[in-house]
């Protein structure tokens, strides 16, 4: 195990303080074990996390022994039982409930280390099921040996090492582990790679490992080198969460789509495992439609849609409808209406109105069905839906588009559209001014 010793001692710094997750079984003991061979020469501070998943019965059984060992062993014990899961999602639920245990755990103790017993035979494993199921040059790599995360590293020692080595350790040390039976119930997709196909690998070249490591280790190269362009356009390319098509469609196929797997990771964040490379097609079949307003749905609800010339992701539920009174300033989402005293600007982003003219209190409100608008030196009406459209206003905007009506509901302006037939600029007969302007994001 020289060189899971080694990674420890130049990632990690005497003094500080690790999070181990620890199940009991052979190959997260053989981890423990490491570190407790290090513990007084390093002086780390070892804080042993173990979650009982509560799908077996034997999980108790564990919880206890894990617990008892460290305690044996002067480690700090940090568990937790998990509750039921959703049966169509036990994996990927399992996956999101353990890494936030994680953590709490690592803001608990001010930790800047999350060590994992992932070994060589589950970077095979893995590799080979995302090749098998499709997945993205980063996913294609499996997993790294250090993985950097906003706040904390993951840290994954063994990788270096084969299962059979980690229980040739534990053999030879007298080390006691709990072993989970359902590794070898074939119903679960990563133990028929495990069963089936890693042997027949093994049979070619006992160190496959190694090769699919130095495999993992290549493609982490290129990607990282790929991200830093993608990152340094990404910031050009998307604004507010949305993806201008015209700068995106200047880039590359191979950067679009990479371009594309960051914006969904900044959406999905750890739910990106649902997304798969069938899910990025369908979404540059989308933008390379015809059609200037279409969409398609992803997991979890989400729906990604193309307007025109901007793509947007957004949940399916419908935003909620409102109506607010404008009495100094109105504030929707980053739009601003408000009463003010002067102005010089002429444009739609002002409106002069007459308080005889019209029933006050005057109000702002999102579009309903058969809306219309009596625009100004324009003799009849004009739908709000059709203007909508003639503006190429994206259709994602339409519906909560801001509309400023009076006390009778009928339309006075659409804020930097279109003014009506109420507007009395032009007379300088008025008494009402109001001013639309969008705020930054960030204020």
């Amino acid at each position: 195990m020289d060189e899971s010793i080694k990674i420890i001692r130049e990632s990690i710094p005497s003094g500080s303080t690790l999070v181990v997750g620890v199940s009991g079984g052979p190959d997260s003991m053989c981890l423990l074990n490491l570190l407790l061979e290090l513990k007084e020469e390093r002086r780390y501070n070892i804080v042993v996390a173990h979650i009982n998943h509560g799908l077996r019965k034997e999980s108790d059984e564990e919880y206890e022994y894990v617990k008892k060992f460290s305690s044996d062993h002067n480690l700090l014990f940090e568990g937790i039982k998990l509750g039921e899961f959703d049966t169509n999602s036990i994996e990927n639920e399992a996956r999101e409930k353990r890494y936030s245990f994680y953590e709490d755990i690592l803001k608990k103790y001010k930790s800047k280390y999350l060590l994992l017993a992932h070994h060589g035979d589950d970077l095979v494993e893995t590799i080979l099921m995302r090749l098998t199921r499709g997945s993205t040059l980063d996913g294609y790599s499996g997993f790294n040996k250090i993985s950097k995360r906003d706040n904390y590293s993951i840290i994954r020692p063994l990788i270096f090492y084969t299962k059979d080595e980690i229980m040739k350790y534990l053999e030879e040390k007298n080390i006691e582990y709990r072993v989970d039976k359902t590794n070898f119930d074939k119903k679960y997709t990563r133990n028929r790679y495990r069963l089936d196909i890693l042997p027949v690998l093994k049979k070619e070249n006992k160190n496959i490992h190694k090769k699919y490591l130095t495999f993992s280790e290549e493609l982490e190269e290129s990607n990282n080198f790929i991200d830093k362009y993608v990152s340094n356009r990404y910031i050009d390319i998307v604004k507010d969460n949305i993806i201008d098509l015209d700068l995106l469609l200047k880039e590359d196929r191979y950067i679009i789509k990479k371009i594309l797997n960051k914006y969904l990771f900044n959406n999905y964040k750890s739910n990106i495992n649902l997304i798969e490379s069938k899910h990025v097609q369908a979404i540059l079949d989308l933008i390379d439609s015809d059609k200037p307003n279409t969409f398609i749905t992803l997991p979890n609800n989400i729906m990604i849609e193309k307007s025109y010339n901007k793509l947007y992701i957004k949940d399916t539920d419908k935003l909620d409808n409102y109506k607010i009174a404008i009495k100094d300033k109105v504030v929707i989402g980053d739009c601003i209406i408000k009463k003010i005293e002067s102005t010089d600007l002429t444009n739609n982003f002002v409106c002069h109105l007459n308080s005889e003219d019209i029933s006050l209190p005057l109000y702002v409100r999102n579009r309903k069905d058969g809306d219309y608008i009596e625009i100004l030196n324009l003799n009849g009406k004009k739908k709000i839906k059709d203007l909508f459209i003639d503006s190429k206003i994206d259709k994602s905007l339409r519906d909560n588009y801001p509309l400023v009506v009076d006390s009778n509901d009928n339309i006075v302006w659409i804020p930097g559209l279109k003014k009506s037939k109420y507007d009395r600029l032009k007379t300088g007969n008025y008494d009402i001014i109001l001013w639309y302007t969008r705020r930054d994001k960030n204020e």
